[in-house]
């Protein structure tokens, strides 16, 4: 095998673990707890679901305010695939939660832009 193969081969497989960096976004909203979880249970004895602050700004804009994931998506400035990709991502871990019980973390990456500081 020459060079340049095994440079296109490590290419390849650093390719299949680097995750794509994901673009800022914008999020006019944070949560004013940092956990919700069920009523009488000490949250260490809970298990938790972490949903990012940009998952639950769709929440809020597409299942409160009622916007469509694509005046959402200019609002975040995102494209509306993501935020149909942050809404599923988002309704599923309220879903877990809910049925079973679980804590919810409100936690904010590094990807976030918050747009009321």
């Amino acid at each position: 095998m020459d060079y340049y193969e095994h440079m296109h081969i490590f290419a390849i497989h650093a390719n299949e673990h680097m995750p794509r960096l994901k673009c800022k976004r914008n999020v006019c909203f944070e949560p004013g707890t940092v956990y919700f979880k069920p009523a009488g249970i000490p949250v260490r004895e809970l298990e938790e679901v972490v949903i990012y602050h940009d998952e639950l700004e769709s929440i809020r804009l597409c299942d409160l305010e009622g916007l469509y994931h694509e005046q959402a998506a200019e609002q975040m400035h995102v494209s509306r695939q993501t935020i149909g990709r942050m809404l599923e991502s988002a309704r599923k871990k309220i879903a877990d939660a809910m049925i079973h019980g679980k804590a919810i973390r409100f936690e904010k990456e590094n990807s976030v832009k918050n747009l009321n500081q």
